[in-house]
């Protein structure tokens, strides 16, 4: 591409601030996502309708919670760009709005997870496991400020580029989860067995865990701006600014959430072994989703220090850095995807149907990688850019409007079965990806300033 809007072809050294930036990051979420397969092994021992309780539970409070999640992502761009520009006052400000933000987001969520059983059994849930999977939800209430508070503190330390605190974070807070769900779901050490519920309160003490920890650890980096005067954070005009910057985010992010979910109850319209199969397949693309992911929010940071310092250039060539990271580890993963679905799929599971069906599903899936590189990534440069509205609007039209009709058409009125919501999940990305990548080219193209602080 060329003009004075295009990305530019990054230098060997951009993509090693990325590939330097991300690797951290991807290390963390993978820890993350291992907390959660700990307590779905450990429920496993327990019953089946435990382990399914566990998984139900945890996906609704995931679409109950990534509304504000996402918008104290806002910290992203508005931290970035702060230390980019080396304005103290305003990294002070952002730091605090964030974590006063978290505290107004808490109660929202906290009241919409309490009737969890009821809203599942709507879902037309089995009642056996949608009981479990409220009682899921109700305990992990008191652990929501606490989660709130290290995304929070998670996204400054990331803009402040300090990432070893968060590794070893995650480190120490793996380490503790399973323990606790040793204890608490088992009943050891004098604790009696709690099952289903007991993952959660562990899940809940984690939560407020890595909050703590994260914060002792990166205490260095954060007390400037935690000890600073609170009266200008507690604005209301600037909490509304901030919380105006931070919810497209969060809508973003759900409406992916949404898309994978009513996929997966697609999914479940077929039948156990469909549903099994999908399972895997999910699994492994979401594994591989992780380096775009943390490719995502290094990009988030290094473009917003380049707007933050004035440097529009730098912005255009850390974007164009970011991009080549993420979408080449996903054309990595989709040949290898590609050439042993088979082999991934054994890994999972010893059910012949199960596995074959899973086979069948991954390479429909690695089609969909680089796309999903794609969008994930322009996801995190346009965010460090301060634009979050527009691509809000575009998740809204390729997830909600493209990809769960598609699959549905594809799936049951043209007859395609299971590969049909899976080619429909090919198609949304497609769109997804061509509109953000878009999106990123014209304002990348434009001048880029700072976001209204």
């Amino acid at each position: 591409m060329s003009g004075p809007g295009a990305l530019r072809v990054p230098s060997r050294r951009e993509i090693g601030d990325v590939a330097r930036l991300a690797a951290p990051i991807v290390v963390v979420q993978v820890g993350i996502m291992a907390m959660g397969a700990v307590d779905a092994a450990m429920l496993g021992r327990v019953s089946p309708v435990a382990m399914a309780a566990g998984a139900l539970g945890n996906f609704y409070w995931l679409l109950v919670t990534m509304v504000g999640q996402g918008t104290i992502q806002a910290l992203d761009p508005l931290v970035a760009q702060a230390v980019g520009a080396r304005d103290d006052r305003a990294v002070r400000h952002a730091v605090q709005r964030g974590l006063v933000i978290a505290v107004l987001l808490t109660l929202p969520a906290s009241v919409l997870l309490w009737p969890g059983t009821r809203v599942l059994l709507w879902m037309g849930q089995p009642p056996d496991v949608a009981v479990l999977a409220g009682e899921y939800a109700r305990a992990t209430i008191p652990g929501t400020l606490g989660l709130f508070w290290f995304v929070a503190l998670r996204q400054s330390v990331q803009a402040f580029g300090r990432t070893g605190v968060l590794i070893a974070t995650i480190v120490l807070a793996n380490l503790l989860n399973v323990l606790l769900d040793w204890v608490l779901i088992f009943g050891h050490l004098g604790v009696p067995a709690m099952g289903v519920r007991g993952a959660a309160l562990a899940t809940s003490i984690g939560r407020w865990a890595m909050c703590l920890i994260l914060a002792v650890l990166g205490w260095q980096y954060l007390r400037p701006h935690v000890r600073g005067s609170w009266r200008s954070s507690l604005q209301v005009s600037a909490l509304l600014q901030m919380l105006k910057l931070g919810l497209p985010i969060g809508v973003h992010q759900w409406l992916e959430i949404i898309a994978f979910g009513g996929a997966l109850v697609l999914m479940g319209l077929f039948g156990t072994v469909p549903l099994a199969a999908h399972n895997i397949t999910i699994t492994i693309v979401a594994l591989t989703y992780m380096v775009p992911l943390g490719t995502s929010a290094a990009a988030a940071v290094l473009v917003g220090h380049a707007i933050g310092r004035g440097d529009p250039e730098g912005a255009r060539r850390e974007a164009s850095a970011a991009l080549a990271c993420g979408v080449g580890f996903m054309a990595l993963s989709a040949s290898i995807i590609s050439l042993v679905p088979g082999s991934l799929a054994a890994i999972f599971s010893t059910e012949v149907e199960v596995v074959a069906m899973a086979t069948s599903l991954l390479p429909i899936a690695a089609a969909f990688q680089v796309f999903d590189g794609v969008q994930g990534v322009a996801s995190g440069i346009l965010r460090g850019a301060g634009d979050t509205r527009v691509p809000m609007w575009l998740n809204l039209l390729g997830f909600g409007v493209v990809g769960l009709p598609v699959s549905a058409v594809l799936a049951f009125s043209l007859g395609m079965g299971p590969a049909g919501v899976w080619w429909g999940l090919v198609v949304c990305l497609m769109v997804v990806a061509g509109l953000l990548a878009w999106r990123v080219h014209t304002r990348l193209g434009g001048a880029l300033e700072r976001v209204e602080r």
